[in-house]
């Protein structure tokens, strides 16, 4: 190691280990780094020293403030920068694939759709920064990484910020800004004063090389390159390589134009004009300026395309289509009984448009219902009670459906259910029917996605990955693919992800995004995290998304919707509606706290409190102090997902936690001083702080965990993991002894899923649901030693168990929304007497229910603690919005706006 390279690694010894030099260029050298405070691999630019030397520290890093700021998916963000010990030097992150340099170094040139489609993203980045008052000043090759074939422009404002910093004495270093083959020519010329259509004139240049094999002037030296630059036309694309469209041809043509006011106003315009087919400039190429003998026989050829123009406005009268078919919305507001359940998955229109299914109450649980165009009334679809994911197959003759584990297809017309897979089958995580008569469905867990045939047979990993969850897979035309939801485990924000089942290979597709689907023609259709609705070029042979994506509104005013769109362009969602997985759609909604007394009288806790839900992180929670003297509740506020604590009855809410990441599902120690939650901070698991806000916060487990409490004696905690597949068999319930233990023991390990647990106030019982019945239920066991026995207290569905505070009842709510309590008859077994019906729980009051882990507290002198929607947006929850023929209005919308 040389003496200048020993004293850099001394000098970010603290911050960052240098491993190895990745490449060194006229201003910088490139090394590969360990950023040792968040543990990740980044890409450590050191400027050289004569250029320091010239430039001062304090200057350059102020300048470069002002690109720390830029976000967009085709930048490259800057993570760092400073200067120590003489080393002015800037971090990014390490994109593992290649530049475009390296590319062209080794294919010469590229294809023209890829060549155009790389050109349009640049573009895309480069109409960003430049809105945002910042020009690249050295577009090239090698400034434009590849990663997984998707570029990513690096040194953004590095140029302006080295300009600056130099205050006009770049000469000084024998350097210059920008590489003379893709120099515009006032850059070449130094003029002061660059504007966005010299970047413009960078891109052109590689965009011209990617198709070409060379930039527009090449020459043996710099001198050479910049006289040809300011004096000399760029050759025309086609004189190079005749297969390039015309509209690309003109668009480069415009792009290289020597006077900057002759070029693309923008990098948007410059964008559009490569995917518009019927762009020209009017000379059509760069250098035609005088008729030839080319032009001439392009006049023939205009001349006959206006006679064939002619000869088909003659025909036009007879053969014209009809006009285009009306957008009509509606509202279903069905029958009492009838409206889809809160907080599950949206309605489903049949391909043609003419029914629709969705999950709505039953006798014995949520099943599945039929809701024809043709009939005022829906049906219930016999042989689908407990259902927990469903698709249409894509003739719409076919439902494919999960109950209690096992996936299998119905006849939509009614019949007997014919299984298709029984293992590891993710019940709650969706499923996806493919063109090609296949199958998507996801792992126990989210660990992963499978697929089966639908005729039956074996199923096989389609995709699976060690630090992704998987899951919402929606099919992709022709069987080539899904797309579904992913992220990393405790992940806060959604991600929607493209799986290519040819080649078994996915990749992230939109950061932020809750639900995705295919509408035709070439359209990604994406629910965005904050609750807009956007539609984005997508092609499907590539399965890459191009251009800007474009709000397309249909907002229902209570959150995120989640639409489900048909083949023949109806589009369907229900209000008050989540999709089960990334969230729920009742953000948006006006909330209060009430009291409900054995018999449901409402009365408010504090009418001067009231809140509001406008976050997407799910299952808040709330809990009731032992001593009931305040409420401890996760709210989703501008400031982030946080713990509050809300004194009883009246006093303002204060704050107790502020990560900016989602913390959650409080519960109070039992001596109500303390709070514990869950958090999907780094790192993630059960934390405590103290009830009145002051202090930090103390991990008191560290690992992936969806609800745990501190066990009656302090000294233990109870968790519940896996529904990320960080368990084998999905959510399971742990134990932890504070102090002692490393790992959780097990306490309730099946294959089935176990959740939503509640320890006696003795510490003795522990109340929990499970499936293992083919349905959720509730079940009792003595703790901690669960194998000891066990008892089924609910039958016909049940959930959300909750003890009295004196241990002689426990609560739940029975699958038909009825508050039920079954009373404790004591022995030295723990049994139950038969269950009580005490209310029917009203809608209003599980409007949050998705939110909610569990969706009441219970208090010493047996009243419960629930939420209730207020405010004029208490709308019906569960009403279906319609919109048929919508993909016209879609159509219409991306026209104008691209």
């Amino acid at each position: 190691m040389n003496d200048s390279l020993s004293r850099l690694s001394a000098a970010l010894g603290r911050s960052y280990r240098i491993e190895r030099e990745l490449g060194a260029g006229g201003m910088a050298t490139v090394y590969l780094a360990q950023d040792l405070k968040h543990d990740r691999k980044v890409a450590l630019k050191v400027l050289k020293p004569e250029l320091a030397a010239v430039l001062g520290g304090e200057r350059f890093v102020v300048e470069i403030k002002t690109t720390a700021a830029l976000q967009h998916p085709h930048i490259l963000p800057l993570f760092d920068s400073g200067t120590v010990d003489g080393f002015l030097y800037y971090v990014m992150p390490w994109i593992q694939g290649e530049t475009l340099r390296s590319k062209l170094d080794r294919e010469t040139q590229l294809g023209i759709e890829e060549s155009v489609r790389i050109t349009r993203e640049v573009a895309d980045a480069l109409d960003y920064a430049h809105r945002h008052g910042v020009i690249h000043r050295d577009i090239k090759p090698e400034n434009i990484l590849l990663h997984d074939g998707r570029p990513m422009v690096a040194d953004f404002g590095i140029a302006l910020a080295l300009s600056a910093a130099a205050g006009g004495r770049m000469t000084e270093t024998g350097l210059s800004l920008g590489t003379p083959h893709y120099m515009s020519p006032e850059q070449a010329t130094a003029e002061k004063e660059l504007t966005a259509r010299s970047d413009i004139y960078s891109l052109g240049c590689v965009l011209y090389e990617m198709l070409t094999g060379n930039p527009p002037h090449t020459g043996a030296t710099a001198q050479q390159i910049i006289m040809k630059i300011v004096t000399e036309e760029a050759a025309p694309v086609t004189k190079l390589r005749k297969s390039v469209p015309q509209n690309v041809a003109s668009a480069v043509a415009k792009s290289v134009e020597r006077l900057p006011a002759d070029r693309f106003e923008t990098a948007a315009a410059f964008a559009h004009a490569l995917g518009d087919p019927a762009f020209h400039t009017t000379e059509g190429a760069a250098g035609t300026r005088a008729a030839s003998p080319a032009q001439s026989r392009r006049a023939v050829v205009a001349l006959a395309t206006l006679a064939a123009v002619l000869l088909l406005a003659a025909l036009w009268g007879w053969l014209r289509p009809g006009a285009a078919r009306p957008v009509i919305r509606y509202g279903l507001a069905l029958p009492a009984g009838q409206a889809p359940v809160i907080g599950t998955i949206p309605p489903v229109p049949a391909p043609d448009g003419s029914f629709l299914v969705y999950l709505g109450p039953g006798e014995a649980g949520d099943q599945l219902w039929i809701k024809r165009r043709d009939s005022y009334a829906a049906t219930p679809i016999p042989g689908t009670t407990g259902t927990a994911s469903f698709t249409l197959s894509p003739d719409g003759d076919w439902i494919a459906l999960i109950v209690a584990g096992r996936l299998s297809k119905l006849p939509v017309r009614g019949g007997t259910a014919v299984p298709l897979a029984s293992d590891s089958v993710g019940s709650v995580f969706g499923v996806a029917w493919l063109d090609d008569g296949t199958i998507i469905y996801a792992l126990r867990g989210a660990a992963g996605l499978m697929r089966v045939s639908a005729n039956g047979g074996a199923s096989s990993l389609a995709w699976r990955s060690d630090s992704l969850v998987s899951m919402a897979p929606n099919a992709l035309p022709g069987g080539r693919g899904v797309t579904f939801l992913s992220c990393s485990l405790g992940c806060g924000v959604g991600q929607l992800w493209v799986l290519d089942l040819k080649t078994s290979r996915a990749r992230l597709l939109v950061r932020g995004a809750v639900a995705g689907e295919y509408v035709a023609p070439g359209l990604l259709v994406y629910t965005a995290d904050d609750g807009g609705l956007f539609a984005v070029r997508f092609d499907l042979n590539r399965l890459e998304m191009s251009g800007t994506p474009i709000p397309v509104g249909e907002s229902t005013g209570l959150g995120a919707p989640i639409p489900h769109i048909s083949r023949s362009g109806t589009l369907v969602m229900a209000l008050g509606l989540g999709n089960g997985l990334s969230g729920s759609s009742v953000g948006g909604r006006t909330f209060e706290m009430v009291w409900v007394d054995r018999g449901g009288r409402q009365t408010p806790v504090d009418t001067s409190w009231k809140f509001r839900l406008t976050g997407l992180a799910n299952n808040h929670g709330w809990s009731l102090s032992p001593d009931g003297s305040r409420l401890a509740i996760g709210l989703s506020t501008g400031a982030g997902d946080d713990i509050w604590v809300k004194p009883l009855p009246q006093g303002a809410p204060y704050r107790v936690t502020f990560d900016p990441r989602a913390d959650m599902r409080p519960r109070w120690t039992p001596d109500s001083r303390f709070i514990s939650f869950v958090t999907v901070r780094q790192p993630g698991g059960l934390y405590l702080h103290r009830a009145d806000g002051a202090g930090s916060d103390s991990v008191l487990f560290e690992g992936v965990v969806d609800e745990g409490m501190v066990t009656a004696d302090n000294r233990g905690l109870i968790l519940r993991q896996g529904s990320l597949g960080a368990l084998a068999g999905g959510r399971n319930i742990t134990g932890f002894r504070l102090g002692t233990d490393k790992v959780p023991f097990p306490v309730l390990a099946t294959e089935f899923d176990e959740e939503a647990i509640a320890l006696s106030p003795d510490g003795k019982w522990l109340a929990y649901q499970s499936d293992e019945t083919g349905r959720t239920e509730v079940f009792v066991r003595p703790y901690p030693n669960t194998n000891t026995g066990k008892k089924q207290v609910s039958s016909g569905g049940a959930l959300a168990p909750l003890w009295s505070r004196d241990g002689k009842e426990l609560f739940y709510l029975s699958g038909d929304k009825k508050m039920v309590t079954a009373r404790v008859v004591p022995g030295a077994t723990i049994d139950f007497a038969e269950p009580k019906v005490l209310f029917q729980v009203p809608d209003e009051l599980l409007g949050a229910e998705a939110l909610y882990y569990t969706p009441w507290d219970v208090a010493r002198d047996g009243r419960f603690l629930m939420v209730r929607q207020v405010g004029r947006e208490s709308v019906q929850a569960g009403a279906i919005i319609v919109v048929e023929n919508w993909i016209e209005e879609l159509k219409a919308k991306v026209k104008v706006r691209q």
